[in-house]
């Protein structure tokens, strides 16, 4: 290189210029990804969020983020209710496919009960457990 320019460490990730330089590439390369982020709560009675599902939309797929339900609630139904909504909303905006990733010890027998199926697998990721990417036809 020609010495003019230097790499440094900064604390604060510079999102904003380096997303929005990655996503002007990626258009060009692409076309607009029509990205458009989805959220479905669980809330309780008295207004307390116990759950919910964060995903995005972008190029015809959905990504599931993120998906919690408060420990005393699992197993009532609330995980594949909060799923199959997003996965609507999904349909809606034109998305054919799904795709996320679980760790070993969160949920990846439920996302196969919910037809999700393994495409990839880091082992060890942590120390003792796998990092699972599963993918759905919608």
């Amino acid at each position: 290189m020609d010495g003019e320019y230097q790499i440094i460490y900064v604390d604060k990730p510079e999102w904003d210029i380096i997303g929005g330089g990655i996503n002007a590439y990626n258009v060009q390369q692409a076309g607009d990804e029509n990205g458009q982020n989805l959220c479905f709560v669980l809330r309780a009675p008295e207004q307390e969020i116990v759950g919910g599902v964060i995903g995005v939309t972008y190029w015809n797929w959905l990504f599931i983020n993120l998906m919690w339900i408060k420990e005393e609630l699992r197993g009532r139904g609330y995980g594949q209710r909060l799923l199959k909504l997003a996965e609507e909303e999904a349909r809606k905006r034109g998305a054919t496919n799904a795709y996320l990733d679980t760790f070993s010890f969160q949920a990846p027998g439920f996302y196969k009960r919910n037809g999700y199926q393994v495409f990839g697998e880091l082992h060890d990721f942590p120390p003792g457990h796998q990092r699972y990417f599963l993918t759905k036809q919608l």
